[in-house]
């Protein structure tokens, strides 16, 4: 039965996905807000997919925060990347530089105001993405950041990239950790039945030493990962 739902679920997705990304692109010259909602579509196309064919629903603990904020969210599946437009409202999101040559998305990621992340470039490229973030974060976008920098298996538990810890102190803005629990059901290969879980954490404020930043979100976006 899970194969069965697995082979009805990936062409869909990406017909979808397919469609939704050729009408955000359409849609980008002639209406900003018509283009935020077909990225938004996205997540919603993925959750739905997820319900009705996999038999998978998400439920949400906590809310986010009305002011501006640094979302730091553990990274167990390509789920949550895809899904961060559906769960706060018009993100931008730190996201590897080499994501954004995928034909069409790549496009699509930079109009909406995704930030691109070369590890590799220093601080030239980290003082890039500081001005970028506050300017998004000016305009009232929430930020977010997978600081782990890579997706890491449900019940592994992995230091924060260094890059984190530099974004919170240039950009000082309260973090506020976000555990996700979707490893076990958006497996990389096969998609199973069951429950994902966001758990948004107390936010945790500016100015802190980075050993203690750090420590606070590692133990808070690892809250779910039992």
């Amino acid at each position: 039965m899970i194969l069965l739902r697995n082979f009805l679920f990936y062409p869909l997705f990406y017909l979808g996905s397919f469609l939704i990304t050729a009408a955000s692109l359409a849609s980008a010259p002639f209406s900003l807000g018509a283009f935020r909602r077909r990225v938004r579509n996205w997540g919603q196309w993925q959750r739905w997919c997820l319900k009705h064919i996999i038999g998978a629903k998400v439920v949400i603990e906590g809310k986010p925060q009305d002011e501006p904020a640094l979302y730091a969210i553990k990274h167990e599946s390509f789920f949550e990347a895809i899904d961060a437009p559906n769960l706060l409202d018009c993100p931008s999101v730190f996201a590897k530089q080499e994501l954004f040559r995928i034909p069409g998305w790549g496009r699509a990621a930079l109009a909406y105001g995704l930030i691109p992340v070369a590890r590799d470039q220093g601080a030239k490229m980290l003082m890039g993405m500081i001005r970028s973030a506050k300017k998004m974060s000016a305009d009232g976008r929430p930020l977010v950041i997978f600081p782990e920098g890579t997706r890491v298996p449900h019940g592994e538990r992995r230091q924060l990239q260094a890059g984190f810890a530099g974004l919170y102190k240039m950009l000082g803005l309260p973090v506020v950790p976000v555990a996700v629990e979707s490893g076990p059901v958006y497996h990389r290969w096969l998609k199973r039945p069951g429950t994902i879980t966001y758990k948004f954490c107390e936010p945790i404020p500016p100015g802190l030493p980075r050993a203690e930043v750090e420590a606070k979100v590692l133990e808070e976006i690892n809250s779910l990962n039992v």
